[in-house]
């Protein structure tokens, strides 16, 4: 995939045809960068095992802060500019990952970031905090019945951390997920396709608390900033819900290199990153869901360590369900 940063709002995605891969899988995510802290050794694993991985990002993130001195003038509020480098970075990413299938919501420039919640950016044009949840997720829905992905990863009910665009991704996919198998709506992007499993992604709270733990042991000898305890944080999920435990140990590098890929979002020190906000976060090989359509196929109390698991596909035979 090559960078096209001159896009018109929406453009169209390019024909593709519908991959032959045993195992597919479907990632929903809000902007660039985003991909790669939750899930990025999953999708790296997952690739290099044959299985065809779809990312969907919902918009450019034109809003992000940046942490590039010399690209400050980029920003949302002096030149507007930033979405371009963020295409770019995304693409160095999908490379460090090994993902080769990558296309935004409805096209290139057709939704933008929304900014946090309660800002001036929540009603500029286009924001896709703004959008018709209906509208937003057909376009969604064409991308389903063209993959047919037996698993989609998107977030929670709130985002993970409430911030608008997460949150409307979290709508969006799961609005997908819904009308891509009723074989009433839209047939023209094809036969009707019900999605085996849906995870959310997760952040334990135990594993947070143990992130915070480490980066105040490690003191002056890190710059981010230690919050006192996981109930400072915005995000956090009760270990309770959590179901899955992917470990992508493997792909470690292929993670950091990803992360590496954006300078404007994240920085980045031994074993630890952090934002804009340059509040610590440990560095993370396993990744962790919650699982929510698909719980029948568990069979053990443990938690998961595959996302295919229980759907019987590992001697190839397809899964999900496809209506004409």
């Amino acid at each position: 995939m090559t960078a096209n940063t001159t896009a018109s709002p929406g453009a169209a995605e390019p024909p593709r045809t519908s991959p032959t891969a045993t195992r597919r899988l479907l990632l929903v995510h809000a902007h660039p960068d985003d991909e790669v802290i939750g899930t990025g050794a999953t999708m790296a694993a997952y690739a290099a095992e044959g299985a065809h991985v779809t990312l969907v990002t919902c918009t450019a993130g034109e809003e992000g802060e940046v942490l590039v001195p010399e690209l400050a003038h980029l920003a949302a509020d002096r030149e507007d500019r930033l979405a371009g480098v963020r295409v770019v970075e995304l693409v160095n990413a999908m490379v460090a990952l090994g993902v080769s299938d990558h296309r935004f919501l409805g096209g290139q420039g057709r939704y933008r970031d929304s900014g946090m919640m309660g800002t001036p950016a929540n009603d500029k044009p286009h924001a896709f905090w703004n959008a018709d949840v209906d509208e937003a997720a057909g376009h969604l829905v064409k991308v389903v019945r063209e993959i047919r992905p037996q698993v989609l990863v998107t977030y929670d009910e709130n985002g993970g951390y409430g911030h608008p665009d997460h949150i409307q991704a979290h709508r969006v996919a799961m609005r997908a997920a819904e009308l891509a198998a009723d074989p009433a709506f839209a047939p023209e992007h094809g036969p009707a396709w019900e999605i085996a499993k849906i995870y959310w992604t997760a952040m334990p709270k135990s594993v947070v608390a143990e992130g915070i733990r480490m980066l105040k042991e490690a003191g002056d000898t890190s710059d981010f900033v230690a919050v006192e305890s996981v109930e400072d944080l915005p995000f956090g999920t009760d270990d309770a819900l959590v179901t899955t435990c992917f470990d992508g140990s493997a792909y470690t590098v292929n993670k950091r290199e990803a992360m590496h890929a954006y300078p404007t979002q994240i920085a980045m020190e031994e074993g630890f990153f952090a934002l804009s906000n340059s509040i610590g976060m440990n560095f993370m090989a396993h990744e962790y869901y919650q699982l929510v359509k698909g719980l029948e196929g568990r069979t053990e109390p443990e938690l998961e360590k595959d996302l295919f698991a229980g759907l019987g596909i590992a001697d190839g035979a397809a899964s999900g369900v496809s209506q004409d």
